[in-house]
């Protein structure tokens, strides 16, 4: 089958690797009709490169139809159309049972001492092939695949995977009083759909900050406040005007490990993706920085005793965080990789009627052919050709 494989920094191409089967009886295997490019593929295109090895099937966003399943698996037939979540979760473990997936104690990846384990991200989360293919083994399928209507087309149903999800979660962890207002540091694919689903959840005000002009005007399209950061030189101060002075009741930090404005922590990721791998590895485990501009930004926006939901991803050991401000402010923190599974009864509702309320249908800005992936990654990295949100199609 043709895949995206990872063969170094900037440098994603299509291979032909062998097919996958059936390896385990909880084990399904789908045939992809639709799968993304995610702003955390990102990370390991440029950032979490120590942690790759050359060939690695990239790809966490998949969705597709059942074609062999396990003798354990008895919730799927061939045939089902399904959503992969992200991570690979069992759903009867402790941690499932909380609705903590991306905690899931079968498939944690211990030796790394990280969570559940993910598609296409990485030594640290298991290293387990992803879903940019043409096939895609599906390990705990009795658990994790997320069965959806065949009515209507794969962009209805796709961002369960990943972006609804995630999104949700954000919304959910910054927990916005009733009538109050939210702040989202960046309008990539998780920051513009958590603003639209803070609106449709009855968020008082929301604001949304970036420097991308294609990005705002998306948000604007939606009704919402924006801050362009290219006309604002003190973003707290705007928002704080907005806000009666005091700030807003939570901050989503979208953003991530390789915010702009932190260019020494920036310098510091270069110098480690530069060196063997054998000897960056270590260095981001243990020394690692991340780039902290969205997040001091985050607790400056804040008003006191708010809260700050962090869902970029972040993957710093070193971090320097204010803990004077953060203390003094009595700001609550909340983050985490969503639990997909969690949030779907909620989110698939929304899905399956006649109507659009999160504009899923129209929210991809680039479909494009699987061959043409490696151009895919290029103009989302460089944020070019209005490129928000890749969809690819084997």
């Amino acid at each position: 089958m043709k895949a995206v494989t990872w063969h170094g920094k900037n440098d994603v191409r299509v291979d032909t690797v062998p097919d996958p089967v059936i390896q385990e009886p909880t084990d399904a295997v789908i045939r992809v009709t639709t799968t993304n490019i995610c702003g955390s593929d990102l990370h390991l295109y440029e950032t979490l490169g120590p942690f790759m090895g050359h060939g690695d099937i990239l790809g966490h966003e998949p969705m597709g139809i059942v074609e062999e399943i396990g003798s354990q698996v008895t919730n799927l037939s061939v045939g089902d159309r399904v959503v992969i979540p992200f991570q690979i979760a069992c759903g009867s473990c402790w941690m499932c049972g909380q609705g903590l997936q991306t905690q899931c104690e079968t498939t944690q990846v211990r030796e790394q001492g990280m969570g559940a384990a993910l598609f296409g991200f990485s030594k640290l989360y298991g290293e387990v092939p992803g879903g940019q293919a043409e096939y895609l083994r599906v390990p705990q399928a009795q658990y994790g695949p997320i069965v959806v209507p065949h009515e209507h087309s794969d962009d209805r149903f796709v961002y369960l995977s990943d972006v609804l999800p995630t999104a949700w979660q954000s919304v959910a962890y910054a927990d916005i009083p009733k009538g109050g207002s939210v702040a989202v540091l960046g309008l990539g694919p998780i920051g513009e759909m958590a603003t639209r689903i803070a609106q449709h959840q009855g968020v008082g005000r929301v604001i949304a900050v970036d420097l991308v002009s294609e990005r705002l005007e998306r948000a604007r399209a939606h009704g919402v406040d924006v801050v362009d950061l290219r006309n604002t030189t003190d973003i707290g101060a705007a928002i704080r005007d907005m806000t009666d002075g005091r700030g807003a009741d939570a901050v989503i930090d979208a953003v991530g490990m390789e915010a702009h404005g932190s260019p020494v922590a920036r310098g510091i990721q270069q110098v480690a993706g530069a060196l063997p791998q054998a000897v960056s590895a270590p260095i981001m485990k243990t020394a690692g920085v991340d780039r902290l501009a969205a997040l001091t930004t985050a607790i400056d926006v804040v008003r006191r005793g708010g809260t700050i939901s962090l869902i970029g991803v972040y993957g710093g050991t070193a971090d320097p965080l204010p803990m004077l401000t953060l203390f003094d402010k009595q700001i609550q923190l909340r983050m985490g990789q969503a639990n997909v599974k969690h949030w779907v009864p909620e989110i698939l509702p929304l899905l399956t009627g006649s109507d659009d309320p999160l504009g899923v249908d129209d929210f991809a800005t680039h479909r494009l052919p699987l061959s043409e992936a490696p151009h895919g990654y290029d103009i989302f990295q460089k944020k070019q050709d209005s490129a928000i949100k890749v969809v690819l199609t084997p």
